[in-house]
């Protein structure tokens, strides 16, 4: 059973951030051989949230949302990732449910946005993201935008 969490930044333990900065690093980095800076300064400003999927005392599953001070720009679903422990039970699917669910409590008005890897389109489909650019390569891998509305 996955024990999920919605924080705010602030909320966020100095375990809890080196948990999900380990896996980030993990796959975005080293699984996926992807060097790029991770740390971009954006998880810890504003009112951004962590969705953190805990499993006997392993973070499993994660996504960042990044609320802008414009309030005209949409609020953006990225670094979204299961780990490797974990991929094949579905768990992407509760992962965004949590993530969607925090983003209607805390947004309920704002268009939704994410950068998702190009063969996860249906994926993201399946949740009511459309795509709104074309195919763009991002660190050299194939990336789509897609968009909801609130």
């Amino acid at each position: 059973m996955i024990e999920w969490h919605d924080l705010h930044h602030s909320e966020l333990t100095v375990p809890q951030l080196y948990a999900l900065l380990r896996l980030r690093c993990e796959v975005f980095v080293v699984e996926q051989t992807c060097p790029y800076q991770d740390v971009d300064g954006d998880d810890l400003i504003g009112e951004n949230r962590h969705i953190l999927g805990w499993r006997d005392g392993e973070l499993v599953a994660y996504a960042r949302i990044l609320k802008s001070d414009n309030d005209v720009e949409p609020v953006v679903i990225g670094r979204v990732i299961i780990s490797a422990l974990a991929r094949g039970e579905k768990l992407g699917y509760q992962l965004m449910e949590q993530t969607l669910a925090s983003c209607r409590r805390h947004w309920p008005h704002k268009a939704l946005y994410l950068g998702a890897q190009a063969h996860l389109q249906a994926f993201y489909a399946h949740f009511g993201f459309s795509p709104v650019t074309e195919i763009y390569d991002e660190d050299g891998i194939p990336h789509i935008g897609m968009a909801r509305e609130a």
